[in-house]
Formats: structure tokens, sequence, C-alpha cells
């Protein structure tokens, strides 16, 4: 298995959706990139983000980057749906250079590629986010209505991976 680490907008709905894509065996949610090595400072440079963990022969670098493109506006700076902010900005993060340069070279073969606001970072720092957050929308459906996401493209491949 290996890792790479996705930001689009608020973590909840981020992590429900990947969870269900083909290929991905686990998710967590968690901050990409802070300066600290916790999750009770204030606001420290950190992206929400979350850890997937998947399975090359299944599901490769350039296809979780499309999966991501279907829940988030890839133009869109620091904001997804209604929520605003830094810790909201799109991005890829990974300690794998491969994957970092693989992803840069997907993105600049797309048409749109100059207006892509998506960061693509080495990995410097990954803080997991507290229990509340993990699996938030599969523990308290109800919270959904906090998402950016729609119902049917939040679990649009549920019942397929």
């Amino acid at each position: 298995m290996e890792q790479i680490y996705l930001a689009g907008g608020c973590l909840w709905g981020v992590q429900e959706f990947l969870k269900h894509v083909p290929g991905v065996s686990s998710t967590e949610a968690g901050r990409a990139n802070g300066a600290t090595n916790t999750t009770s400072s204030d606001y420290d440079g950190y992206a929400e983000c979350v850890r997937v963990e998947f399975d090359p022969s299944q599901v490769h670098i350039e296809r979780l980057v499309d999966y991501l493109f279907e829940i988030i506006d890839p133009y869109s700076v620091d904001k997804q749906g209604n929520d605003v902010g830094k810790k909201y900005r799109t991005g890829v993060y990974s300690t794998n250079p491969t994957y970092l340069e693989r992803v840069k070279q997907h993105i600049a073969a797309r048409e749109d590629a100059e207006r892509i606001a998506l960061e693509i970072l080495p990995l410097t720092n990954y803080v997991k986010s507290d229990e509340e957050h993990q699996n938030r929308l599969t523990l308290h459906p109800a919270d959904h209505s906090y998402c950016h996401l729609p119902l049917d493209l939040l679990y649009k491949y549920k019942n397929r991976s």
C-alpha cells in the first residue's frame, strides 16, 4: 500500500468521498504542512487533508487526482463551498517526490492547467485530526448539512468499491 495526502476543503466530505473510491484501502482525517504537531493550537498554516492509503495496482496517482477534482472547484483559492480560509485550500502532498512530479505532469497536460489552484508540495508535517473528526459523516450523517458536497456525489462510489 502507498500513501498520499489530499486536501479539498472541509475534510469531513473529502474523507467520506475518498473512502469509497476503488483502490483506496483506508483514509484518515488530518492536517498537512502545519508548523506544530498538535491539533489543539491555533491555526498554524496547515491544510485540512485526508491521508489516503491506496493500492497502486488498482488506482494510480493521476486517477486519485481526477477523483479529487470531482469534488473540488480546482480554480478556487482558499475556498470550497461555504468553507473559506487558508486551511481549506486544495492540495496534494506526499513524501514521494515521484508522486508529486506525476501530479504536476498530469495537471500540466490539462487544457485548463494555468487556472488550476492546486498546491502540490512535499509533505513536511502531518497531524492526525482528533477522533471527533474521523469518519464524521459516517458516524454523524446529519452533519452532512455542513458539507459542500451534494449527497449523490458524496456517495457516488459507495457501492462500487
